[in-house]
């Protein structure tokens, strides 16, 4: 019978396909001697038999009794114990990161009697009835499938009848009330009471993320990324820490390398008193990670050991999640951290000179979709004091998007569908807003830091993405936001957006060409192009010199036959004989090359492997001449 369960002491980075890379990792950092809390992962494995035959693979069920059991002596504690219980969390963990996989369910194994033991135990109630409401409210939302906004109105009347605007603000009784209501909810919206047995709630935790494997938006992030359908998922089950236990404690996101430009330095977000899912959510807005070493400093130098072990280990830029628990510096979770294509060249350079991967890797680390969306115009700067700017926010994509302002996923993928260029606009996006934000050019948000649930996803899709505009009052009712000047802009009026400064316009900002594209044109040199530029150049051309295949384009006329030729095409011909102006196809033979998609005709290339030599293009002898379709 296979092994199903895996404590947290047993897996290592390599086992991804079983434990999923949450679970890997976990287990990594546990053998790297990292403080993680203990826990255990159920595997890909019984994901994949519950999906065919709906229901759990024999022997499953004791395994995780007998590792429950171990994690309860590890801890001195049992799931749910009345008078001090330990508490779990639940969460997904494919082979890939998938932002439209189930969201976490914290603080499993509270009910009406251990909410009192946890209070007493912390010596704070306010934290005990804010951990309920919490549980309440995730598993309504991700487990029992309850629309999350009905939860979200109940916080904000709470919020409006206490006359303030920050959660920190509530007090215990005010949580006592929205346990109730929270409560309510889930009887008017599921017929039951929501399950106060521990074991009954992680057990529906768990089948909940096997089902998320197959959810609307997990198949459609999954076709975006074109990640197989088969591997399924791995549950991970952790002791709870608890970064709401005060001032004293926190929770926050951090990269090893600024995950949107790749320069080195301390990056991330971090928010006292609050849970992992405040941060990523973008409920609330976070402050700067380096603001860390002036609220805890020791956590703070602790954390910058722990990433530089980290990016060592991984040979790559690294995303951490860490709890600080009165002063006690937990990791959560590591990864190899999503980046921009300006980061993702910059980074695989910086490796190189670091001596921690050689040119062929530094290679690999890049693709051609990177390349081709550093080739996508920005906003002309020359161009930008006759626009009228909205506000400023962060910087969490770079890019330049235009597009009519939406303010539901709904709206922005019908609008796409008939060929509109939008921007999702949002207080803060969730995994529910995945289709909306693969339809849009580009992502804004009022809430939330560079590691919200927008920024990060929106990195990982090439997306251009402004996060945190505070001074908007976004109304997703109403289907508009209003600025700080006043100005409101409704659905369906153009906005432009800047990722790169986070900058907000009104109307339609005009576009210039990348410098990448300039240096590919021959307009701009190699050093003259800055560190972006240098790094490009410097991987295409190592590339150049370990193709082994040359690329041939299809052109239709001399201006593209040519334009082929500067893009790094060695030769090209026309699909067409009779018609074609550009049979010699020659063209130029400049130095400069790129696997950008170029146009031709009612056909799109994309070389894999473009030939540069560094000085002069096309160094074998051009191929010349038309080809016929069948040939």
């Amino acid at each position: 019978m296979p092994k199903f369960v895996y404590d947290f002491t047993e897996g290592n980075k390599d086992l991804k396909d079983l434990l999923g890379g949450k679970g890997a990792n976990l287990a990594e950092m546990t053998n790297l001697g990292l403080p993680v809390p203990p826990g255990f992962t159920i595997t890909t494995e019984g994901c994949r038999y519950y999906l065919e035959h709906g229901s759990l693979p024999e022997g499953l069920q004791d395994e995780v009794d007998a590792h429950l059991s171990a994690l309860e002596g590890a801890m001195g504690k049992r799931l749910g114990q009345s008078d001090d219980p330990l508490l779990v969390s639940v969460r997904s963990g494919a082979k890939f990161s998938m932002p439209g996989m189930m969201e976490t369910v914290l603080n499993i194994g509270l009910n009406d009697e251990s909410v009192h033991g946890l209070a007493a135990q912390a010596g704070d109630e306010r934290f005990a009835w804010d951990s309920y409401r919490r549980l309440i409210q995730m598993f309504g939302k991700t487990v029992l499938d309850i629309d999350g906004d009905l939860f979200e109105d109940a916080i904000e009347e709470a919020k409006e009848r206490r006359g303030t605007k920050d959660d920190g603000d509530l007090d215990a009784d005010d949580f006592k009330a929205l346990v109730d209501r929270f409560k309510g909810i889930v009887r008017e919206r599921t017929g039951r009471d929501f399950p106060t047995d521990p074991r009954e709630q992680m057990d529906l935790a768990t089948k909940a993320v096997f089902d998320s494997w197959n959810a609307d938006r997990a198949i459609l992030y999954r076709r975006q990324e074109r990640i197989p359908v088969d591997l399924g998922t791995a549950v991970n089950v952790c002791a709870m820490v608890f970064g709401n236990l005060g001032m004293d404690s926190g929770t926050g996101v951090a990269f090893t390398r600024d995950p949107a430009s790749g320069q080195q330095g301390i990056y991330g977000d971090y928010l006292q008193n609050a849970q992992g899912e405040d941060v990523v959510a973008g409920i609330r807005n976070t402050v700067p990670l380096t603001e860390l070493e002036r609220i805890d400093k020791a956590s703070y130098d602790r954390l910058l050991q722990i990433m530089e072990t980290l990016e060592n280990h991984y040979l790559d830029m690294c995303d951490i999640e860490f709890t600080i628990e009165r002063g006690k510096l937990w990791m959560l979770q590591t990864r190899v951290g999503k980046r921009t294509a300006a980061a993702a060249f910059r980074i695989a350079c910086q490796l190189l000179d670091q001596g921690l991967i050689d040119a062929d890797e530094a290679v690999d680390r890049v693709t051609g979709d990177q390349l081709a969306q550093l080739m996508f115009p920005r906003f002309d700067g020359s161009k930008l004091e006759g626009s009228k700017r909205l506000t400023k926010g962060m910087n969490a994509s770079p890019g330049a998007a235009v597009g009519k302002a939406v303010f539901t996923s709904e709206r922005a993928v019908e609008l796409a569908a008939q060929g509109e260029d939008v921007i999702l606009v949002r207080r803060e996006t969730n995994p529910d807003d995945l289709s909306g934000m693969v339809a849009a050019r580009g992502v804004l948000t009022s809430r939330g830091g560079k590691t919200s649930h927008a920024a990060v996803v929106a990195r990982g899709m090439g997306k251009t993405c402004v996060c945190g505009a505070e001074e908007l009052d976004v109304d997703v009712k109403a289907r508009r936001f209003t600025a700080a000047g006043g100005e409101v802009v409704s659905e369906g009026d153009v906005i432009s957006i800047d990722g790169s400064s986070g900058e907000v316009f009104l109307g339609e900002v005009p576009v210039e060409d990348s410098p990448v594209v300039r240096y590919f044109e021959g307009g701009l040199s190699a050093s003259d192009g800055g560190e972006l530029v240098q790094a490009v150049h410097r991987i295409m051309t190592h590339a150049d010199g370990r193709a082994r295949m040359a690329v041939r384009a299809n052109a239709d006329n001399t201006e593209d036959a040519a334009r082929a030729r500067r893009f790094g095409a060695r030769a090209s011909g026309c699909a067409a004989p009779s018609t074609c102006s550009s049979a010699t196809g020659a063209g130029s033979s400049r130095s400069s090359s790129s696997p950008r998609t170029a146009r031709s005709g009612r056909r799109r290339w994309t070389p894999s492997n473009p030939s540069r030599s560094g000085t002069s293009r096309g160094s074998s002898r051009p191929w010349t001449g038309c080809r016929s379709r069948s040939g």
